[in-house]
């Protein structure tokens, strides 16, 4: 499992948003493709095309709006997701970044837990992630459908729960502080008290009874899930 199938390409002409972007998105599992030229970036997209594409918005020659524009009139980069960064949040920036094709549109200086939030999105929307199931012992939960089971029968998940575990798996058993868990399930405008995840994490343990260390604790830190469920299964 993981992200390593995910081609994520990066097309931005400031070195050291370019380096933290790739740093990131590495850490986050995916396989990144960077390019600080606009002309060569294309090139390589309409070439290779990645499973979703950053994009500066302000390029040197080759600009972001002309790169989105070419990438939608070519059939096999039609679809292609498109996040779109700028130092400009003007409106009509804005309304112009999705009339040339952009998807979602993040204005620089941005939270890294945000753009990571906003690719997810993105990924999800296309399809591009794995499907969601977690295995347990005798516990299965369809995080696409939102249901779960186990001997006794059927968990019923709150919305808040089904997205705080879907949170937890996307992490693929890496450990997710509270800060993080709250941008990933309820949102990066939450602003309320991060302790709200011990909450919700002890009702969920709650309702998984025999299962409940399905969820693991990192004292100080964080949670994430039991490894045995990123085990390959027969």
């Amino acid at each position: 499992m993981g992200n390593n199938h995910i081609t994520i390409a990066v097309v931005e002409d400031d070195p050291d948003t370019l380096e933290v972007l790739r740093f990131n998105l590495d850490l986050e599992g995916y396989r990144v493709q960077a390019f600080s030229d606009g002309e060569e970036a294309l090139e390589q997209l309409l070439r290779e095309p990645p499973d979703l594409l950053i994009l500066d918005l302000m390029l040197p020659g080759m600009g972001g709006l002309d790169i989105a524009r070419a990438l939608r009139s070519e059939s096999h980069t039609r679809d292609l997701p498109i996040l779109m960064l700028t130092a400009r949040s003007a409106e009509e920036d804005v309304v112009l970044g999705f009339q040339r094709g952009a998807d979602d549109y993040l204005a620089k200086p941005f939270r890294i837990r945000e753009l990571l939030a906003r690719v997810r999105a993105l990924l999800r929307r296309a399809g591009k992630l794995d499907k969601k199931k977690i295995r347990f012992r005798d516990l299965y939960i369809d995080l696409e459908q939102n249901t779960a089971r186990d001997e006794r029968g059927t968990i019923q998940l709150r919305p808040k729960e089904h997205r705080l575990l879907l949170a937890l798996f996307e992490a693929q058993g890496k450990l997710l502080r509270r800060e993080e868990i709250l941008d990933r399930a309820w949102g990066y405008d939450y602003y309320g008290d991060p302790r709200t995840v011990d909450v919700h994490i002890r009702r969920l343990r709650e309702k998984l009874g025999p299962n409940a260390d399905l969820i693991q604790t990192v004292k100080g830190f964080g949670y994430r899930l039991h490894p045995d469920v990123f085990e390959e299964k027969p």
